[in-house]
C-alpha cells in the first residue's frame, strides 16, 4: 500500500510539473490582448481609468468638454489594437488629437498613474502591466507639448 501511495505522489508531481510547464509555454504564445483578458477586461479597465481621470484634479480639466462615451470607445479600441487584439483604432492620431492642449509632462505622468491604478484595481500582473505601458509609452512624444 505504501508503494502505491509513493507512485501516486510521483504521478501527481509529474502531472503538476507538466501542467505548469504547458501553461507557461501556452502563456508565452498568447498575445498581450489575450493575457489582459480580452475585450471585456480591457473595457473594465478603461472605464475605471476614465473614472480615475475624472476624479483627478491634476488633469480632469483637460477632459472637461470631452465626449466620455466616445473617449471610452476609442480608448478600448486603442488598447485592444495596441495589445494585439482584433480591434482597429478609429480615432485620430495622438499628435492631432492633443495639438494645442498644452499637455505637460506632469499631466501625462498623472494620466499614467491613473491608468496604473485602474490596472491595479483589476490585479493585472506586473508583466502585462509593464508590456502595456511600454506599448503606450511612446505616445508621450505626440501628446506632451510642454515639458
Amino acid at each position: 500500500m505504501r508503494f502505491s501511495k509513493q507512485i501516486a505522489t510521483v504521478a501527481v508531481a509529474v502531472a503538476a510539473t507538466w501542467t505548469l510547464s504547458s501553461a507557461t509555454s501556452f502563456a508565452a504564445d498568447r498575445s498581450l490582448y489575450e493575457r489582459l483578458g480580452g475585450q471585456g477586461a480591457i473595457q473594465a479597465v478603461v472605464t475605471k481609468f476614465i473614472n480615475n481621470v475624472g476624479g483627478d484634479k491634476r488633469i480632469n480639466s483637460y477632459f472637461a468638454t470631452t465626449d466620455l462615451k466616445k473617449l471610452n470607445k476609442l480608448l478600448v479600441e486603442q488598447v485592444c489594437a495596441a495589445s494585439g487584439g482584433p480591434c482597429t483604432y478609429s480615432g485620430r492620431d495622438m499628435k492631432t488629437t492633443h495639438k494645442g492642449m498644452k499637455v505637460t509632462t506632469a499631466a501625462f505622468n498623472a494620466l499614467v498613474e491613473d491608468l496604473v491604478s485602474a490596472l491595479d484595481t483589476f490585479n493585472v500582473p506586473e508583466k502585462e502591466k509593464g508590456e502595456l505601458l511600454s506599448v503606450l509609452g511612446p505616445m508621450k512624444s505626440d501628446i506632451v507639448e510642454v515639458p
